[in-house]
């Protein structure tokens, strides 16, 4: 049993295809701040662009590999299913108003007491939104969301498990989230974070999704720091699970381990955040690499295309 708990969700990470049509969802329709443009250390051919609030705090980033010629993907088992993210009370009428306005089709819905407005971004991936009291506002406007309507970062997310039983298990033993209940088809678990912090899963087995634009790669829980994270890489081998070496991600360092639901887990520590390579009030204007990759600079750029966070006429 564990006595280690984090606070909640640290970064979600999908596959999508376009780079731009991205950024204008994400920054242009959401209003979430691009705070950085990078490429996956793996593929540098490939974007990896990261949106959240005003710093890109933990909790509150999604990120993604924009991969033209990418399958289109099928969620499923062994995936985050729904990403959701918390706004502030009040102001569902506002966001029911604007995705209407771009014309993004959205269905109400009520889990645990709450009502939530659930649609698809451009390639498939499902979102939610749910208004929350907890969490900081945020402190960034774009587009025409202000910030007093702004997401706020992640309520939480809903999990797709082919193993659901051990899945649960995990969280509680392993991740120390609390079982806050079940009702109808889900089990909510809570962590003691103010943001990101509201978990999810479905309590019947999934049939296993296949990986593509449109999904979720992995999803990727905090540590507080370094020594922190370190002490949870020995415990998630001492349950059983085979996490990676520790992995230097520039903005974090990260450990991956696949749990038996068939999700990738990550966990990732909190610093040292994405300031640590650009001005705070300039996050995401440059395309930001590793030093390993400084020496071919002229090359990746030349083959990634062009992209800026741009406002969006709205359809109507």
């Amino acid at each position: 049993m564990s006595n280690m708990q984090t606070a909640g969700i640290h970064h979600i990470t999908a596959f999508v295809r376009n780079a731009q049509e991205t950024v204008d969802f994400y920054a242009g329709i959401l209003g979430l701040r691009l705070v950085k443009k990078t490429v996956n250390f793996d593929a540098p051919e490939v974007y990896h662009l990261y949106f959240g609030n005003e710093s890109g705090a933990p909790g509150t980033v999604i990120t993604f590999f924009p991969w033209p010629i990418s399958r289109q993907g099928r969620i499923g088992g062994g995936q985050v299913g729904i990403t959701t993210y918390a706004v502030p009370v009040g102001s569902l009428a506002f966001w029911s108003s604007r995705l209407t306005q771009y014309g993004t089709r959205f269905e109400r819905t009520e889990r645990f007491g709450e009502t939530y407005l659930g649609f698809k971004d451009p390639d498939g991936l499902l979102i939610e939104l749910v208004e929350r009291a907890q969490g900081a506002p945020s402190q960034w406007t774009f587009g025409g969301v202000p910030a007093d309507k702004a997401i706020k970062g992640f309520g939480g997310a809903v999990l797709y498990s082919t193993a659901p039983d051990a899945t649960s298990q995990l969280l509680q033993r392993v991740m120390g989230l609390t079982r806050v209940g079940q009702e109808g088809a889900y089990e909510r678990f809570q962590s003691y974070g103010d943001i990101g912090n509201i978990i999810d899963l479905n309590v019947t087995a999934m049939e296993q999704g296949a990986g593509g634009a449109g999904t979720v790669h992995h999803i990727a829980w905090r540590a507080k720091d370094d020594a922190e994270h370190a002490l949870w890489r020995s415990q998630v081998e001492e349950c059983g699970y085979h996490p990676t070496a520790i992995l230097d991600r520039q903005y974090f360092h990260a450990i991956y381990f696949r749990e038996e639901g068939g999700i990738l887990f990550e966990i990732a520590t909190d610093p040292p955040g994405f300031a640590r390579d650009e001005a705070p009030d300039a996050l995401g204007e440059s395309i930001m690499l590793p030093s390993w990759f400084e020496a071919n600079r002229a090359e990746i750029e030349r083959r990634l295309p062009p992209i800026r966070a741009r406002e969006i006429e709205p359809n109507r």
